[in-house]
């Protein structure tokens, strides 16, 4: 655990890491983009405990905000440290054909 501005986060504070965007996709995944230009996919299914719960509800998921680069949802109440969801997370990379985004999961 550590605290950044009065913030409390759970796990190991890794140095310069953050997330700039989070777009939600289908089944609760979110396509994370982090401080480093790297894109991953997160499922934020695997998500365990009742704090977690209303990202079940589509209208709560699909509203993520990006707060001093964490991932939040209902005006603050849920947050996901930027180093849990890189480390749990899968890299994600795209390729345009023809007009049309592929991607890829490595």
């Amino acid at each position: 655990m550590y605290i950044v501005n009065d913030i409390c986060y759970a796990g190991k504070l890794e140095d310069g890491i953050k997330i700039i965007e989070a777009k939600p996709l289908i089944g609760g995944v979110i396509l994370v983009t982090f401080s480093t230009g790297e894109k991953r996919l997160f499922d934020t299914t695997l998500l365990e405990g009742k704090a977690f719960k209303p990202l079940e509800d589509e209208k709560v998921f699909n509203n993520p905000v990006i707060f001093q680069g964490v991932i939040t949802w209902n005006n603050g109440e849920i947050d996901i440290a930027p180093e849990k969801v890189y480390k749990e997370s899968f890299a994600y990379s795209s390729k345009a054909i023809q007009g049309e985004e592929i991607c890829t999961l490595r």
